[in-house]
């Protein structure tokens, strides 16, 4: 099946993108910055290149999954022609915020500010994810009864894999690591950012917390996350923001009071510069907690 080839279910509500596949063979797609109003993940079976994901560069290998949230910005480089199969969902499809405990992907898969976002995908993965998408490919060309439960289905089929797979990887890294202060010092940096974050904006905070000094600290965060620790901060933010914004009904300035900005216009300009989006827009472009199966797609 070519990228013309793509098949599409829209959201009869508003007509927007609902579910969609397609395979591609070459980078198009993705040669250029990305900032959509869906998940995406996109499975590179042949070639290699680099992504630019948020405020970092990584390199991968063919034979991974990359795993992208809404408005996320990224764009793939590859020197030779890419090969693989791409499943964009939008949150009224299927929400990885309201479904935490039944794929529990998110902060694994999505919104994982510590680790590249991409899953290595081994033989037994790659087994399934060739079975499984096949199988939604069949289902999407037809229009039959439970057609969004059992597309649901087959969507929680991979990410459930690919999560379980992604933690696999992250304890085996972890297991690898020398015997030193510095995975203890990043592992008390993660805790005091989810611990602080609402209340704590400066890299200054965290290091006088750790009793380390701001520069050492800012060394052993790009060294390891390759990321400053203002952009983890940020990221953590809006990561927090966002999920707001789509749960709850909550005004924006409520929102930015929550997350220790009183100033309502200062958060939505820090908001739009790190999402490249109005709160307003996001919510209005993404949702806001109005998951319903989508009969009739």
């Amino acid at each position: 099946m070519s990228a013309t080839q793509a098949l599409t279910l829209t959201n009869p509500q508003n007509g927007n993108l609902a579910f969609k596949v397609f395979s591609f063979e070459d980078n198009n797609h993705f040669d250029h910055l990305q900032r959509n109003n869906y998940y995406s993940l996109i499975w590179v079976t042949k070639g290699t290149g680099k992504i630019k994901a948020d405020f970092s560069e990584y390199h991968f290998d063919e034979n991974v999954l990359l795993a992208f949230s809404p408005y996320q910005p990224f764009m793939i480089c590859a020197a030779e022609p890419l090969e693989g199969i791409a499943i964009h969902f939008h949150p009224d499809f299927y929400c990885i915020h309201m479904h935490q405990k039944e794929v529990s992907c998110n902060g694994v898969l999505f919104n994982n500010i510590y680790q590249p976002p991409y899953t290595h995908i081994d033989e037994t993965a790659s087994a399934t994810f060739d079975l499984i998408i096949t199988q939604i490919k069949n289902e999407m060309q037809r229009q039959e009864l439970a057609q969004y439960e059992l597309l649901v289905s087959y969507l929680k089929v991979i990410l459930i894999t690919a999560s379980r797979l992604k933690t696999e990887q992250l304890q085996e890294q972890t297991s690898a690591m020398p015997n030193t202060k510095e995975p203890i010092i990043l592992q008390n940096l993660k805790e005091a950012i989810e611990e602080h974050f609402k209340t704590k904006h400066s890299p200054s905070h965290y290091a006088e917390h750790l009793n380390i000094s701001a520069k050492a600290l800012a060394k052993l965060t790009k060294t390891h996350f390759n990321k400053t620790l203002t952009d983890l901060i940020a990221e953590r933010i809006i990561i927090e923001a966002k999920r707001e914004l789509y749960l709850t009904n909550k005004a924006v300035k409520e929102i930015a009071y929550e997350l220790g900005y009183d100033d309502e216009h200062y958060f939505s300009r820090f908001f739009k510069t790190n999402a490249d989006v109005s709160p307003q827009l996001y919510r209005e472009t993404v949702g806001f907690a109005k998951q319903t199966p989508l009969t009739g797609i």
